[in-house]
């Protein structure tokens, strides 16, 4: 339909819209620090969380990056990110996937060291937003005790925005986080014989 009665019906539709839609941003008071989990079986988990950390630093304030499982191997959001100087201060510290590993203990030692270096960013005042890029996967294999892990995200400082990301994200960490995304796999092109690709996977 169209014509003048369909835009006023529009328009009329679109105030009624609007009114609620104000209403419910004024209802919104509470400021403070989100917990917020990337999780599920589909891509996008720490591209989200990267999407975030370049939000932030465009506020002019800093991002602190731990990355539990994957390597110190070359990626362009991390090129991208570290460009930024100061506002980013980024650590690498798995060692590749647990199946190329095969060590158990080599794993839980280097989440440990990873997991102190998160903690260290967190007592850090300047770090506004902190990613735990992989630690569901860390949390998954018992590589770090969930209890501790969760207590010390609860007991950050009010102000600290931390997002963690990972596959198969712990009940525990779900129900204490405030914002949960599952990425939902639909298609992949893994699945078609297209391997990782240089500005896509990494």
């Amino acid at each position: 339909m169209s014509g003048p009665d369909a835009a006023a019906r529009h328009r009329a539709k679109m105030e009624k819209r609007k009114a609620v839609q104000d209403a419910e941003v004024a209802s919104k008071t509470i400021e403070k620090g989100l917990l917020m989990v990337h999780t599920g079986a589909g891509k996008g988990k720490s591209t989200a969380a990267f999407g975030l950390a370049l939000r932030m630093v465009g506020r002019g304030r800093k991002v602190g990056v731990v990355q539990f499982i994957k390597g110190a191997w070359s990626t362009g959001e991390r090129g991208a990110l570290e460009s930024f100087g100061a506002l980013v201060e980024w650590h690498s510290m798995g060692e590749g996937f647990t199946w190329e590993t095969q060590d158990r203990d080599r794993d839980i030692a280097a989440a440990r060291r990873a997991w102190t270096k998160a903690l260290e960013l967190m007592d850090d005042r300047s770090v506004a937003l902190l990613v735990l890029d992989e630690l569901n996967i860390a949390l998954r294999y018992d590589y770090l005790p969930i209890d501790e892990v969760v207590g010390a995200l609860a007991a950050r400082r009010p102000d600290l925005h931390v997002v963690v990301t990972g596959r198969n994200a712990k009940p525990e960490l779900i129900e204490a986080a405030d914002l949960v995304t599952e990425m939902t796999l639909v298609k992949h092109h893994f699945a078609a014989g297209v391997k990782a690709q240089e500005g896509i996977e990494f």
